[in-house]
């Protein structure tokens, strides 16, 4: 039975797509999937579906909650709600992992984008238990979305290729570093408007995607590791070759007395050969017997 057109056009573009391509589509599947569930949950009348499915996925800022769900340190940057949230944050992507390709590689991406979210995890974790002023929220504080990956990108792309110009509409040629002091001035001014959590995730995810290419600068890639590792659970979840067995017929074994034997009537031959050269000459050899003479010289 043949495969659905759209689903094997979508695994090929998978397949073949660069690792950008392949994140963007990881997040338009986790959404897709995600309002999916929560539409069955709606129509099956369940509560707080949406609400039951961001628990599970999101990552919270009380501490006691991550021990119970420490998955949620990854699969948070992946999950969006809204669709306006999931477009700006893949067009970002898009964006920033375009220039960050052009001058670094895929593989370096696709650790900028963990790590980077990673980092902007634990950033906003940490400040959500540090400071007194999210004190009553941070049992109920989750967050969600991948701007602290993006955010790391675009930024590292931006401290590796400060001068690169960017045309924008209506605005012209900017300069990549102006385009992402102005995330960073917006994320920082923006901590005390609303959505602290997330604004902080992102200056945490620009903060790694900074450091690291400074170091990398400096021929430093404390990212080498994590490459590494994602490489191995690859080849843990790459299928095998069936290898192919060949099976060669082997020659028959000889005795002593059998190949001796054989050496003698060779030698016969070609000595029949050499006396007929002798009598009447190379041209009047015939066909096989050339042949006897051409294989004698090769050994």
């Amino acid at each position: 039975m043949s495969s659905n057109p759209f689903i094997a056009d979508l695994k090929s573009q998978y397949k073949n797509g660069s690792a950008l391509i392949k994140l963007i589509l990881i997040n338009v599947i986790v959404f897709v999937g995600i309002n999916v569930i929560g539409l069955v949950m709606f129509l099956f009348n369940i509560p707080d579906g949406s609400s039951l499915l961001a628990s599970w996925f999101a990552l919270p800022a009380d501490f006691s909650n991550i021990l119970y769900k420490p998955w949620t340190l990854l699969t948070y940057m992946f999950l969006h709600e809204q669709f306006f949230h999931i477009f700006m944050n893949m067009l970002i992507l898009y964006f920033g992992g375009r220039i960050f390709i052009q001058f670094l590689n895929e593989k370096k991406l696709v650790s900028t984008y963990l790590l980077g979210g990673l980092t902007g995890g634990l950033i906003y974790i940490l400040a959500f238990n540090l400071f007194p002023v999210f004190e009553n929220i941070k049992g109920i504080s989750i967050a969600l979305g991948a701007s602290a990956s993006v955010m790391a990108v675009l930024i590292a792309a931006a401290t590796y290729v400060p001068n690169f110009v960017v045309k924008l509409m209506f605005l012209g040629d900017v300069k990549l570093k102006y385009i992402a002091l102005f995330y960073i001035v917006l994320d920082v001014i923006s901590i005390p408007q609303g959505n602290a959590g997330g604004h902080i995730a992102h200056i945490g995810g620009a903060l790694f995607g900074f450091l690291y290419v400074q170091q990398l600068k400096k021929g430093n890639d404390f990212a080498l590791g994590f490459s590494r590792f994602l490489d191995m659970l690859k080849s843990l979840f790459k299928p095998k070759k069936k290898m192919k067995v060949v099976y060669k017929k082997t020659a028959k074994t000889r005795n002593d007395y059998e190949y001796n034997a054989q050496k003698k009537s060779n030698q016969a031959a070609v000595d029949a050969v050499l006396d007929k050269i002798k009598k009447s000459g190379y041209d009047s050899l015939t066909g096989a017997e050339k042949a006897i003479l051409f294989d004698a010289s090769k050994k």
